[in-house]
């Protein structure tokens, strides 16, 4: 029996399989809104057999915002254009999720295809805000303005906003975006973070920005639903985060109701010749975290074939498998791969318009 098909419970949330579709920017929306493009993107995912679809990062402001074309939910008005893709992807049997974020200092960009370098003009470009005013180098070079404690609890508040806003479009899972060199991340890694107030130097205060976010969408995030977040546990370079801070953050959050980690990493320096590119590269990372702070973890990163992810998942190395390129490459993977391990209800996992004419054949 698959271990990789199993179901999966987290909550009142019951996932179908162990297939999670990780949140992908897509830069195609207008003053954050999502589109038709969203709802056949994310939609094509749930009916290809997904158990989860996360929207991609998803600004709680609008300077928190990548590019122009970034997803938001930062205006009432973006909830029902949300909600309607919710509800198709429950309707073909996927759990709704998203991903709330804030850019920080890599906000105001080009979209990759246009450059995906800093827009120095405003409009269309806007200030960007950081913990420092240090760049982040290579095609971002822009400063961000250094923001106040006033700026960290609007921030904040925004985070809470976002939470409530994503609950009334329907979403029964929730990330948060504290990873990848955005503002949560800037806040958590010496390499970006010069401060010398209560949210800056030690560990202590450089988790202080996540701790009081996380705990702020506690507040208001319901108890049935899953709180996750995505944690860049290691920058790959000594002056940065480490594996072992990250352990000792994820196990405060977990005791503040933390529900499972996407164990993620790095992207806080333009330099990845660091990165240990390989299949399956954070793996490892993912087993030492669950093993040592007991939550549940998600993993990603060139997981690709089907026996790969069921080795994860069936050695416990991570509960849940999260794909990007592939799902990119095949919508359809999830059922492709119930096929090459041999489950025999594969076809069930389509909807009913696609099963039956799959048994036929």
């Amino acid at each position: 029996m698959s271990s990789l098909f199993q179901p999966y419970h987290l909550k009142d949330v019951v996932l179908r399989n162990r297939v999670v579709v990780s949140p992908m920017c897509q830069y195609s929306s207008e003053n954050g809104f999502p589109n038709d493009w969203h709802l056949v993107h994310l939609g094509s995912r749930a009916v290809g057999g997904a158990g989860l679809v996360i929207v991609e990062a998803t600004a709680v402001a609008p300077e928190g915002r990548i590019s122009p074309g970034d997803s938001g939910i930062y205006l009432d008005d973006h909830v029902e254009p949300f909600a309607r893709i919710a509800r198709f992807m429950k309707q073909h049997g996927a759990v709704p999720g998203i991903q709330i974020a804030h850019a920080g200092r890599k906000a105001s960009a080009n979209k990759p295809w246009e450059g995906d370098d800093h827009i120095v003009a405003a409009p269309p470009g806007w200030e960007t805000i950081a913990p420092s005013a240090v760049p982040f180098g290579g095609n971002l070079t822009k400063t961000p303005k250094e923001m106040s404690v006033a700026d960290i609890k609007r921030v904040r508040d925004n985070f809470v906003a976002a939470a409530k806003r994503s609950l009334a479009a329907g979403f029964e899972w929730l990330e948060l975006h504290f990873a990848h060199g955005y503002l949560a991340h800037e806040f958590y890694s010496p390499l970006s973070n010069r401060r010398t107030d209560q949210y800056g130097g030690s560990f202590e205060n450089r988790i202080r920005f996540i701790m009081e976010t996380f705990a702020a969408v506690r507040e208001v995030w319901p108890a049935r639903f899953p709180l996750t977040a995505r944690l860049s546990v290691t920058d790959w370079v000594k002056e940065g985060v480490t594996v072992e801070e990250s352990i000792e953050l994820t196990k405060r959050m977990k005791a503040g109701g933390l529900d499972l980690l996407d164990v993620s990493h790095g992207f806080n320096t333009p330099d990845i010749s660091v990165v240990p590119w390989a299949p399956g590269f954070m793996v490892k990372e993912s087993a030492r975290i669950r093993r040592e702070t007991g939550i549940a973890t998600g993993v990603g990163w060139m997981i690709t074939e089907p026996k790969q992810a069921e080795e994860i998942v069936r050695t416990e190395q991570a509960d849940l498998v999260f794909l990007a390129r592939e799902l990119l490459r095949d919508p359809y993977w999830p059922y492709h791969a119930a096929k090459a391990l041999g489950v025999e209800t594969a076809s069930d996992i389509l909807p009913v318009q696609y099963a039956r004419a799959v048994r036929d054949r």
